[in-house]
């Protein structure tokens, strides 16, 4: 199997996308969007985290192996995420009360 070798005007795109994201995520961290803004950035940084995966470490130009080990990472950073907020989000907090006499 031979490489692929990608062109300069490729990695311009690229880069040139990665510093438009670079751009909004800026942007976003100035602006309110309530609720939605943990879905926000983390769209963004998905976004940024693709291109970098699939350009820069050329795995959009490997084979089918490499592109399933890198999915069965991502699945399964996926259910940890999920685990972890299916607990957090089950728990009941209790408000802290004021220390009588303070």
């Amino acid at each position: 199997m031979s490489a692929h070798i990608s062109s300069v005007k490729t990695y311009f795109t690229v880069f040139l996308c990665l510093m438009a994201g670079t751009a909004l995520t800026v942007w976003a961290a100035f602006h309110d969007f309530g609720a939605l803004s943990n879905v926000v950035a983390l769209g963004i940084a998905i976004t940024k985290a693709t291109l970098v995966i699939l350009f820069f470490m050329h795995v959009r130009y490997s084979t089918r192996m490499t592109g399933l080990v890198v999915l069965s990472g991502a699945l399964w950073l996926f259910f940890l995420f999920a685990l972890t907020l299916a607990d957090y989000l089950t728990r009941v907090f209790v408000p802290v009360q004021a220390a009588a006499g303070m």
